[in-house]
């Protein structure tokens, strides 16, 4: 997929995830921020999978960011941010 050409989509985050999100430690906030800005260019990128709820997931270090896109609006609303292996997501 040829992402130089296409728009930037907004990334949403529940009120709820930011507030988990701040309580990550330095190391795993940076990975999970990083992962969070490449959404922004591309949310269909080579290590997201799509979950049989309708959205998607991706690795951030320890951490898995689920998430869902809206193709009309260019949103990515991030719903959950979870240990790898604490959750049950499927």
């Amino acid at each position: 997929m040829d992402t130089k050409n296409m728009e930037k989509y907004e990334v949403l985050v529940d009120k709820r995830v930011m507030k988990f999100f701040r309580k990550l430690p330095s190391k795993h906030e940076g990975q999970v921020k990083s992962k969070l800005m490449d959404l922004r260019d591309n949310p269909y990128c080579q290590d997201s999978k799509k979950l049989h709820t309708g959205g998607y997931r991706v690795t951030a270090g320890e951490y898995r960011i689920l998430y869902t896109v809206d193709e009309s609006s260019k949103n990515v609303t991030v719903y959950e941010i979870v240990k790898r292996n604490d959750y049950k997501y499927r």
